[in-house]
């Protein structure tokens, strides 16, 4: 085998032949700049719902399509919300939470004067 081979052999066993994960790459772009990391801030609470929501679809048993019939929106809007990567409205978020035999609960926060956060929730 001519060392040419050899070497080229060598540095491709190195590398991931599919590339690296969403979340490295993720990891990388928040690394190289501000606005990246304020998005992915901005989506955190979209994240958190979308974890939820998927959690309580499969406790039910319920594909993302079979939602989408129980709410009346597409499969693909189910599938938007479930990424985390896209906010939705209240009205849908209500719809979602009757589909899946849940209550919508939304608040306001602020800190009292001991410092503990305060509270104030509306369950729909």
């Amino acid at each position: 085998m001519p060392p040419t081979r050899i070497a080229r052999s060598k540095r491709s066993s190195a590398v991931n032949p599919t590339g690296s994960t969403a979340e490295e790459a993720s990891a990388r772009r928040a690394a190289r700049s501000q606005e990246y990391r304020g998005q992915q801030a901005a989506l955190t609470g979209s994240r958190e719902i979308a974890w939820l929501l998927i959690k309580y679809r499969m406790d039910k048993g319920l594909s993302q399509q079979e939602l989408a019939d129980l709410v009346g929106t597409s499969n693909s809007q189910i599938s938007r919300i479930e990424s985390g990567r896209h906010r939705t409205n209240l009205d849908t978020l209500l719809r979602i939470a009757h589909a899946l035999d849940r209550r919508l609960v939304l608040g306001f926060e602020s800190a009292s004067a001991t410092g503990k956060p305060r509270r104030d929730l509306v369950a729909f």
